[in-house]
């Protein structure tokens, strides 16, 4: 796991596989959306608005994968100190923040026609708000912690106990009664019709190559950062030792 711990050999890799999966993802996700939103025949109960779950299902599964992620990684920091695992975990936090806002949206536009309302406080609404709201949080904290030069263990704690709220939200239409539909897709089986289901996961592809594209830039764009501000800092010292060396 500490073979990629040195930011020049991870920044190397990155370099080549951010684009790789930025444009397989921008493609796949592109035929997979054109696929479902012409191909695919309306839904016998629901109509067109079946064709929404190909945007709304990546996104509720990408919301709770980002902050999956981000309790693994910051599991590694607290565990193994990765040096690059806070960086990867405040990478996802964003992408992560914008599915679930993504999910949050397109189910309202959902349940208007199908369930005659925008919003209900049900299990499963209301858990993946709680979500959004962990991540508005934690990106929050790890920017200040940051910007503070102060210890980001903090926020990988708060990473760890935020991961409770993500069973909560895909067991919540089992624990408790739900406007929403119960899982259609489970370990080995699938109620979803296969004229739906392989657009979904060809679409489920497509996003996931974007959200680990988007991650690894990020991851970049984090590290350019840091390095800028360490070589600022050097120069900074230097010329005050060159300041106190010619009053001297």
């Amino acid at each position: 796991m500490h073979i990629y711990a040195n930011p020049a050999r991870f920044l190397r890799i990155a370099k080549w596989l951010t684009p790789i999966l930025l444009v397989s993802g921008l493609v796949i996700t592109g035929a997979a959306l054109l696929w479902g939103f012409t191909q695919v025949p309306p839904d016998r109960l629901m109509g067109d608005t079946v064709r929404i779950l190909f945007v709304h299902v990546p996104a509720a599964w990408l919301g709770m994968g980002g902050w999956t992620a981000i309790a693994i990684a910051s599991l590694v920091e607290l565990v193994w100190r990765h040096p690059l695992a806070a960086i990867a975990a405040r990478a996802t936090a964003v992408p992560g923040a914008a599915f679930a806002a993504i999910c949050l949206a397109t189910g309202s536009i959902w349940g208007r026609p199908t369930w005659g309302t925008w919003w209900v406080w049900d299990g499963r609404l209301t858990s993946m708000l709680v979500l959004l709201f962990l991540y508005f949080g934690y990106i929050a904290l790890s920017a200040s912690l940051a910007r503070e030069g102060q210890s980001s263990r903090i926020a990988a704690i708060f990473g760890l106990v935020g991961a409770i709220n993500v069973p909560i939200i895909n067991r919540s239409v089992v624990w408790w009664n739900s406007l929403h539909q119960p899982p259609s897709i489970t370990m080995g089986q699938s109620s979803i019709d296969p004229v739906f289901l392989w657009p979904l996961f060809a679409a489920v592809a497509g996003f996931s190559l974007l959200f680990g594209g988007v991650v690894l830039a990020r991851m970049r764009m984090i590290l350019a950062d840091i390095q800028a501000e360490a070589r600022l800092r050097r120069r900074a010292q230097k010329a005050e030792m060159q300041a106190e060396g010619a009053v001297s």
